[in-house]
């Protein structure tokens, strides 16, 4: 077994280990990158990418099915190929993953490890069965997965997570979805549009990352008119019949209700990839979780030159923070003991189902009452958005009383992930109101209707 020495080691070579990886190089340590399994990150495999391309195939069957109202007649049946679906869906997804591959690939040789690591003792990780590598500063960016409850495991084959979706090579003909949350809505959408039988089982009203009431409430009944959607379920019992899975849930109404499907797409929430790392044989202090104790601001753990980076440390589990998270742990880990602590961006979030879901900068329930107003807009009168038939949608923007200043939104509408960019840099830029409404507008765009919601915040406040 070979010995290394390096300045920084890290774990885990997808978007918060690649970032982490550059950062400490760019800040003159070596650096040594550790990658148990494929490379490519989890957005290019399985997550974003692929979701959006299954997501954009079943936007094109919708509009196609939607044209009628227009004066536009498509005659004859609109047919769904979900072999053709699916070779595309893979074959774009193996394209972004090959550049990922490319640039893991183009890294110098001396730099990369390929093998499971795990830690043998504080700053000694073992590597596969061939090398051991002592390291002055460790980078943990090893990831999440999805969590799968003991009632659908013993599903087998039969219970997946979204993973599995993206391995098909055609749809079937039905699925359960159970979560509620931006996975389950997203996929449970996009296949019910596509020609499966969908059946979105939440629980405790769960709607994607809502915490508004009204634009929850406002969410939950969007999503039911398009499909077979129980934000309250409780499943009592999971049974595999054959290639079936027989469920038993009960509504919100209290009825018992019971349904058999070809699959249970299970998406109810993700866990760090911690377990197999030996943490055991550190002296770090871990959490419930198995996770390293660590500080959120330098994301160091205890007083440790050990930082904790992306979906593993469970913070916020999407990309853009995973990059800047990684990036803030390779320069610590070169740097260190000289820390310095993360500058989170204004917090932005985005569910891409139809209507989109969005929320940016503080959740209505991290609100204290009293302290702001509220301006609302509905998208259904609102002009452009009703030209386009996409008149679907309510919007609630969050002002401080005091300052003026915008603090946030939560809201259901089209083009929600446009706009939220447009409010994550005025948030960014802690411009107040006014400032906001003394942007241009142009006429007419779905645009206006923010600034519906704006004018009535600032009313609001006089």
């Amino acid at each position: 077994m070979k010995t290394l020495h390096t300045d920084v080691a890290v774990i885990g070579a997808g978007s918060a280990g690649m970032t982490a990886y550059r950062a400490a190089k760019a800040a003159g340590a070596s650096t040594i990158l550790i990658e148990g399994g494929h490379y490519g990150t989890t957005c290019a495999r399985v997550g974003c990418m692929p979701s959006k391309l299954l997501i954009a195939a079943a936007e094109a069957a919708h509009d196609a099915a939607r044209t009628a109202p227009f004066g536009v007649h498509v005659d004859g049946a609109i047919r769904v190929d979900g072999r053709e679906v699916m070779q595309r869906v893979k074959g774009e997804r193996d394209r972004f993953v090959g550049f990922v591959v490319e640039g893991v690939e183009a890294l110098p040789a001396e730099d990369r490890l390929v093998g499971h690591a795990r830690f043998i003792d504080d700053g000694l990780l073992q590597v596969g069965d061939h090398t051991k590598v002592h390291a002055r500063s460790i980078v943990i960016a090893t990831g999440s997965t999805p969590d799968m409850p003991d009632m659908y495991r013993a599903l087998g084959d039969r219970a997946i997570v979204n993973d599995d979706v993206f391995a098909w090579s055609d749809l079937p003909r039905s699925v359960a979805v159970i979560g509620a949350g931006v996975i389950g809505l997203e996929l449970g959408q996009a296949l019910s549009r596509l020609g499966v039988r969908v059946s979105v089982l939440g629980a405790r009203g769960r709607v994607g990352p809502l915490t508004d009431p009204a634009i929850r409430g406002y969410a939950e009944k969007t999503f039911a008119h398009a499909l077979h959607f129980e934000p309250r379920a409780t499943v009592e019992a999971a049974t595999r019949e054959g290639n079936s899975v027989h469920l038993r849930y009960r509504s919100d109404t209290g009825a018992l209700i019971d349904d058999t499907f070809d699959y249970v797409l299970v998406a109810t929430g993700r866990k760090p990839n911690v377990a197999g790392l030996g943490l055991n044989h550190t002296s770090l202090a871990l959490d419930e979780r198995g996770v390293p104790v660590y500080d959120p601001a330098t994301l160091q753990a205890g007083a440790y030159p050990v930082f904790i980076a992306g979906d593993a440390n469970g913070i916020l589990p999407l990309l853009h923070e995973a990059a800047d998270e990684g990036r803030a742990a390779g320069t610590n880990a070169a740097r260190f003991p000289d820390v310095a602590p993360l500058r989170r961006r204004a917090p932005l979030a985005i569910a891409f189902t139809d209507p989109g879901i969005a929320m940016v900068g503080a959740r209505h329930a991290d609100l204290a009452a009293n302290t702001f107003v509220t301006g609302e807009v509905s998208f259904e009168d609102q002009g452009r958005s009703r030209v386009m038939l996409r008149n679907e949608g309510l919007m609630h923007v969050y002002v401080d009383r005091t300052s003026r200043r915008f603090l946030g939104a939560e809201w259901i509408g089209p083009d929600a992930e446009h706009i939220a960019h447009l409010l994550a840099w005025a948030l960014q830029m802690n411009l107040t109101v006014d400032a906001m409404l003394d942007m241009p507008f142009y006429h007419p765009v779905i645009e206006e209707g923010l600034r519906t919601a704006l004018r009535d915040a600032a009313a609001r406040l006089r």
